[in-house]
């Protein structure tokens, strides 16, 4: 059986990690694959945990070199793992999951070239499930996990032969189509990296394979903050944390893809088209500047947004000196979006929101109102595939 490599990342994950690296030791069909842990946040004692247990379950552990003072963030430390690892095949992994038995055998089994395979959740009952994934409850902390139940469970479910076209962590891929794609983008810091390179894999024609007899037990999101009923002040704590970098790396995801995150029901990627376009806006204030520049490639306002510039500056990797302009200046691209701030409604933007799939929908060129906005189709041309190799 193949040897892989499984790439977990930390961010004070130590109560975590103490459950899922004994249970990838305990479950793996293959005893010997490597498992990288990236260390890129210790709060809690989790480099001193993993020196202690290094030899016992045969860890490469990988440190942030600025840890303590600037985090490496998740894209980029999941690739520092993948660069070093030493199989054609990695896994990524989260720290909050429990690896159940032949995780590693039976993903294996649907792995070929330009296939990415992901393994299937069992949840407690904390988020709707639309079908591609199973919800039971074998507890919501490491310390409340019925392990023999999770066990029995498993068990007997590893002859189920449903295969559906999901993508969700953990999953695994040749190290060959990674470095294809150019890995993560680092400019989704702390969220939504996975959801970029899963539209990038869709686009480089990639198989999404999910097969329902390859299981982990995933605690919902607890080891990054993202469950906002936090039990105590440190989970408090660092859900807020999580919600600040949530934010940032969803503005960024919408800069490059002019869309939110989209997948079906069962977690296959949707990528909207994506257009050069340009948004006017009279009657203009800082907040609506805040809300609309994402979703443009050039902002035209009659406000000083200078503000807003000095403010918004460092939070992206987007050129906002060169995106954002004064009424007078003349839009030349693709698409212009006029908006007067006095009429604009929630309604209008959620409209903006899905205009790359009604641009596509319209198919010519032309003018058109969509609500309170008129849109300006000057030409039809879809960048989406600009964003698939990094």
């Amino acid at each position: 059986m193949k040897k892989i490599t499984i790439c977990i990342p930390s961010k004070s994950n130590l109560r975590y990690l103490k459950m899922a690296i004994p249970s990838i030791r305990k479950n793996a069909a293959n005893p010997s694959h490597d498992i990288i842990i990236y260390v890129d946040e210790d709060n809690d004692g989790t480099r001193e945990w993993l020196e202690a247990n290094t030899e016992r379950y045969n860890l490469k552990v990988l440190v942030n070199p600025n840890i303590g003072e600037k985090l490496t963030g998740i894209g980029k430390a999941y690739d520092t793992c993948v660069e070093a690892s030493e199989t054609d095949v990695f896994m990524i992994g989260h720290a909050d999951m429990t690896y159940c038995k032949n995780f590693d055998k039976n993903a294996l089994e649907h792995l070929q070239e330009g296939t990415v395979v992901a393994l299937t959740r069992i949840e407690p009952k904390l988020h709707p499930n639309n079908g591609e994934k199973i919800l039971e409850d074998f507890g919501m902390y490491p310390e409340e996990l019925l392990e023999d139940k999770l066990d029995e469970y498993v068990e007997e479910r590893l002859g189920d032969d449903k295969i559906t076209n999901g993508i969700f962590a953990p999953w695994m891929m040749y190290k060959s189509d990674h470095q294809a794609i150019g890995g993560h983008d680092v400019r989704m810091h702390s969220c939504r990296e996975d959801s970029d390179i899963f539209n990038r894999m869709l686009l480089a024609g990639y198989k999404f394979v999910q097969p329902w007899n390859a299981f982990v037990y995933h605690m919902a999101g607890r080891g990054a903050g993202s469950f906002g009923n936090a039990d105590t002040e440190e989970d408090r704590i660092r859900h807020d944390k999580w919600k600040v970098a949530m934010n940032g790396s969803t503005r960024e995801f919408i800069r490059k893809w002019r869309s939110n995150v989209k997948h079906t029901a069962l977690m296959e990627p949707i990528v909207n088209p994506i257009y050069d376009t340009a948004i006017v806006i009279t009657n203009s204030n800082l907040n609506l500047i805040g809300a609309l520049e994402p979703w443009s490639s050039d902002l035209f306002t009659d406000c000083d947004y200078a503000p807003y510039f000095e403010s918004e500056k460092y939070n992206t990797v987007d050129n906002l000196l060169t995106k954002l302009h004064t009424i007078d200046e003349e839009p030349t691209n693709d698409v212009v979006i006029n908006i007067d701030g006095r009429t604009f409604t929630q309604q209008d933007f959620n409209m903006l929101a899905e205009l790359g799939a009604i641009i596509k929908q319209s198919g010519k060129p032309g003018r058109f109102k969509l609500g309170n906005f008129t849109v300006k189709i000057n030409k039809i041309e879809n960048k989406q595939n600009d964003n698939t190799i990094l």
